[in-house]
């Protein structure tokens, strides 16, 4: 690579990290063409944008971005990664678990790190945690319904009421008569 190339891909890879706010990079070694094949298309299906990339470039690309300090995940380049951008915060840490899944003795992607919404992750171990942040959406979700239940419990008693009360008035109405 001529270093004019160089320099574009370093200034492609900051633009892609700079308008991303979820990112994870992940060890893909040791996949063969079938199943890194099949990780790119899950990728694809879920609208999860997947690159290889050189771990100096992605280095350099990384430092130029003032508004983040990557420089705990700077440790993790090392080997193979790839890099998964998304729209939601857990999506990619949820295809990387289903992925083992589906692989019969094969521990891989290996989660290296994630920049989530502000805040890195750091190594494998953290892979539960990612598929345990709640997107924006599953978030607003939870409050409507939390909203909603004590207005249901309120409609469900006067529902439950105008039987009861439905049921006096007849009961005094025939004692009347």
């Amino acid at each position: 690579m001529t270093r004019e190339q160089k320099n574009q891909a370093i200034t492609e890879l900051t633009d892609l990290i700079k308008a991303n706010k979820v990112m994870y990079l992940a060890d893909t070694s040791s996949l063969d063409a079938e199943a890194t094949h099949k990780l790119r298309k899950e990728c694809f299906n879920k609208k999860i944008q997947m690159k290889v990339v050189k771990n100096t470039l992605l280095q350099k690309a990384m430092e130029r971005v003032e508004e983040v300090d990557y420089s705990p995940i700077y440790a993790a380049l090392k080997g193979n990664t790839a890099l998964m951008f998304s729209d939601t915060g857990n999506l990619p840490a949820r295809l990387i678990k289903d992925f083992r899944k589906g692989q019969k003795g094969v521990e891989r992607p290996i989660l290296k790190g994630a920049y989530v919404e502000e805040s890195i992750y750091v190594g494998d171990n953290m892979l539960d945690t990612l598929c345990n942040i709640k997107s924006k959406n599953e978030l607003l979700g939870d409050v409507i319904a939390l909203l909603q239940s004590p207005a249901k419990n309120v409609i469900s008693a006067l529902q439950s009421g105008k039987h009861t009360i439905a049921g006096l008035v007849k009961t005094l109405q025939e004692k009347n008569n």
